[in-house]
């Protein structure tokens, strides 16, 4: 066997002479290490590793052709261990795409499902051909082929803005949706670019993390198909073909061996905004499917090692979605380590969303495992330490683990008790008060600070899976018939209600219920201890129309229609004054690890802020957070929040007041210290602020620390010293 000659130095250093000839082709032993296709100085590396092969072939096409025009099988000399790699000199990466066909044995009884005629997706694939145009299908052939791409993006000094955990407001988002209404009023709908240009609005509403939902390449027509005269395909994006790929029908413009370009600039412009970008990631299961499923990539390669399969060679199917990824194998457990250090130091993207995530600490027979090692290298590898990590806690499989996913002080988690508690609460279920009380809190009864840090909690009452924060409060019940399977999909446990009539309504009662109780939840969310996330859309009452499982509605039903926010523009208001206030007020956030600030009422007069709060050596201080239960016949339930200032020289005080009741209540507030006094900072019955939030130069105090609150109402309140 010939010598391989290995290089591991700067790929732009690599200057080499063929050692054989393949057909016309020039060729040598490749980078072993260096998965997938890579450019170099004349030449192009290909590297693809399988256990079960007995031969792998390396497929040339020229662009959009469906029969090679060169196939290239690796001399057996090209292979160690399981790894295969070739150097192929005289290519131009700009005219040719690439494939591969694998033989090797055919048993499915035991996961063996090669098979030779098959054209196969490399696994690191950088860019997938064919998926250009979005509803279109690539054409008649029933395989994808890949492209090399140039990795030349100028970031100039761009920096990742490496926002604190507590600070983050997180804000959610499907690339297509949110700007190809016609209404967006953008150059270029349903893009990348389109929700760049979107970024001055981001930056007024005040949020600072954009998470989108997929953006790895996938084949939005795989089940396309025709209810009631309307196309229905994949929409959201969750059967992925490529983890390394980007979904190039979300860019404006082709983007031939410079995929990804569009959404660097995407990232560099909310970066320099000061906005992160996060990635809902899927690494629980492919568009592969079960069985009868296609063959893209991982069947062809290694099925028994990508897959969990039961003991016949069938797909456990713990995603919902016809296959679970065997993300604890190490083969399995390094590709997605790979695909996601890829994402941070290629794209700079600054934190992940792990949808299904309780998979990824399945074993390889299906079981939950203690301590998952695909977990515990993503809590500790050195690439990611500055990355996010957010775990969906829960699989389709019943894997419930909100509050106990394994987090080594790295993972934070959706904490879907906060949605299904709060939702519950604020649409007046009074035996929740305690409950709820330690939701706002933080919900420290699941995340124990101790264990789990301060910021493990991610609070939402709405995403793209369910309803709409409007329709949450338009329908008791889903509206998923135009989803082609008779209202049988999507949650029946909504937690929603009404007001009173079901779906849109002229009776302006109604009408004005549903928009205090929409205000009433994003100032409880907003002002709720732990990581706030919302839906897009939600900041002005974007409706789905009652359908709580939207995931196949490329149309109006899904997408955001930009009209809604000048009808809803007091709700939008209030949303980004509630998003200011939060910020304005750090104690709101950020627990101080003391015992609290401020003296309690009985500091001499003329004392100042400083001695009036000297904080935090005090022993007598006010507690951090407080959360004051109603006493007997009363239903008001405030959270008290008191610390120092942001710039630490005066004391804060925010109260948070919460009336479900279906009737007024009095609201005692807490006392205060000397010369400080209540100033109400939100209201949402338009009782004392007649638009919801404070008018500029005119400041309402509260006399007393007693005020009535309107039924089914929220108060917000700020301590002013005078």
């Amino acid at each position: 066997m010939r010598k391989k000659e290995l290089f591991t130095g700067p790929l732009e250093n690599i200057h080499m002479v063929a050692m054989d000839k393949i057909g016309d082709f020039r060729v040598r032993p490749g980078l072993y290490e260096l998965n997938g296709a890579t450019a170099l100085p004349g030449a192009v590396n290909f590297t693809i590793h399988s256990h079960g092969a007995t031969s792998v072939e390396l497929l040339l096409f020229k662009r959009k052709a469906d029969v090679p025009f060169a196939t290239l099988k690796f001399p057996e000399s090209y292979r160690i261990g399981d790894v295969y790699a070739m150097i192929v000199f005289n290519l131009d990466i700009e005219k040719f795409e690439y494939a591969y066909r694998i033989d090797g044995p055919y048993d499915p009884e035991k996961g063996l499902t090669f098979d030779k005629s098959r054209i196969l997706l490399d696994p690191y694939a950088k860019a997938v051909t064919g998926q250009s145009v979005w509803g279109k299908k690539p054409g008649d052939e029933d395989f994808y082929k890949a492209r090399v791409v140039r990795n030349n993006f100028d970031w100039g000094t761009d920096k990742n803005p490496l926002l604190p955990m507590e600070d983050l407001i997180i804000y959610e988002v499907h690339v297509r949706g949110f700007t190809k209404h016609v209404s967006s009023g953008v150059e270029n709908p349903g893009t990348f670019d389109g929700l760049r240009e979107k970024i001055p609005y981001l930056k007024d509403l005040g949020v600072n993390v954009v998470e989108l939902m997929p953006i790895f390449e996938f084949d939005e027509m795989c089940d396309d198909r025709i209810v009631d005269g309307q196309q229905l395909i994949d929409y959201w994006g969750y059967n992925p073909i490529s983890f390394f790929a980007p979904n190039t029908s979300y860019a404006a413009d082709r983007e031939y061996n410079r995929e990804g370009a569009e959404l660097k600039r995407l990232i560099k412009e909310l970066n320099d905004n000061g906005i992160e970008c996060f990635l809902d990631v899927v690494y629980n299961h492919t568009a592969e499917r079960g069985e009868g499923g296609p063959f893209i990539s991982f069947k062809g390669i290694d099925n028994n090692i990508y897959y969990i399969l039961t003991p016949d060679g069938k797909y456990y199917n713990f995603s919902g979605c016809g296959n679970t990824l065997n993300c604890n194998h190490p083969v399995v457990q390094q590709m997605i380590l790979d695909s996601l250090r890829y994402w941070t130091v290629t794209y700079h993207i600054d934190g992940f969303r792990f949808d299904l995530a309780s998979i990824l600490g399945r074993n390889q027979d299906g079981s939950p495992m203690n301590n998952p090692p695909l977990l515990q290298n993503l809590a500790f590898d050195p690439i990611l330490a500055d990355v996010k990590l957010i775990a969906e806690a829960w699989d389709a499989g019943g894997l419930y683990q909100v509050g106990t996913f394994p987090a080594w002080h790295r993972w934070a988690e959706w904490n879907g008790k906060y949605r299904d508690d709060m939702r519950n609460f604020l649409k007046g279920d009074l035996s929740l008060i305690e409950t709820a009380a330690k939701r706002i809190a933080g919900s420290t009864d699941i995340y124990d600070p101790e264990s789990r840090g301060n910021t493990a909690s991610v609070n939402f009452l709405n995403c793209h899976d369910g309803f709409t924060l409007w329709d949450m409060y338009t329908y008791s019940h889903k509206h998923n018939k135009a989803n082609g399977w008779n209202d049988t999909d999507g949650s029946d446990d909504n937690r929603s209600w009404n007001c009173g009539a079901e779906g849109e309504t002229g009776n302006p009662k109604i009408v004005a219920l549903r928009k205090k109780l929409a205000k009433n939840a994003m100032a409880v969310l907003l002002m709720s201890r732990g990581i706030p996330m919302f839906l897009a859309g939600d900041e002005f009452l974007n409706t789905q129309f009652g359908n709580n499982n939207a995931y196949c509605q490329d149309n109006e039903i899904s997408w955001l229609n930009w009209h809604e926010k000048r009808e809803n523009q007091d709700h939008w208001l209030f949303t980004r004054h509630m998003i200011a206030l939060r910020k304005k007020h750090p104690i709101v956030r950020k627990p101080y690890g003391v015992a609290g600030c401020g003296t309690r009422q009985g500091a001499q007069a003329g004392t100042s802020p400083e001695q009036a709060g000297a904080c935090p050596e005090q022993t007598d201080a006010y507690p951090d957070i407080q959360t004051l239960l109603p006493e007997e016949g009363n239903y008001v339930l405030r959270v008290l929040y008191a610390g120092r200032t942001e710039d630490k020289t005066r004391d804060d005080f925010v109260c948070l007041a919460v009336n479900v009741y279906w009737e007024e209540q009095m609201c005692q507030l807490p006392s205060l210290p000397d010369h400080y006094r209540w100033e109400i900072a939100a209201d949402t019955s338009e009782w004392y602020l007649p638009n919801s939030i404070p008018d500029s130069g005119k400041v309402v105090y509260v006399k007393d620390e007693r005020i009535r609150m309107d039924k089914r109402s929220v108060l917000v309140f700020v301590a002013e010293y005078f």
